[in-house]
């Protein structure tokens, strides 16, 4: 009769254990949801395609009008193309061996890049503020 006791005892522990890890992974992903919500929901549109090569900013660009522009490395050995169209900018095609930045997907909100290590190419947006120090 102890051994039955015991049994029931640790198929009562055994299961409450298995509802606790339930509730446990279900608190998770309500938590995870509700930071990937306010992370989509609090972004801001960016106004400028900045773009940087070899940390140097060498152009800046609208998101509200459509353009299509080449950049060339420093030695003339590869080129990225930029496309800026419906207030997206999107590396479409690039010189460089594995092409990493002509696969990553087009970007438009403030802090979002776009890299080409190869052509030491950076495009990041940034918003409609004018960097600088303020005055009073």
């Amino acid at each position: 009769m102890a051994d039955n006791i015991k049994t029931k005892t640790e198929a009562k522990t055994k299961k409450q254990r298995i509802i606790t890890d339930v509730a446990l992974i279900i608190l998770l992903a309500v938590i995870a949801g509700g930071a990937y919500f306010f992370w989509l929901f609090s972004r801001n549109a960016g106004a400028y395609a900045v773009v940087y090569i070899d940390g140097e900013e060498v152009a800046r660009y609208p998101l509200d009008t459509n353009i299509e522009v080449t950049f060339s490395t420093y030695d003339g050995r590869s080129f990225n193309t930029l496309v800026i169209r419906d207030g997206k900018a999107d590396v479409t095609d690039a010189g460089c061996p594995d092409r990493i930045c002509v696969n990553m997907r087009s970007i438009s909100f403030e802090g979002e890049t776009i890299t080409c290590l190869p052509n030491k190419l950076v495009v990041k947006i940034e918003g409609g503020e004018s960097p600088g120090v303020d005055l009073p």
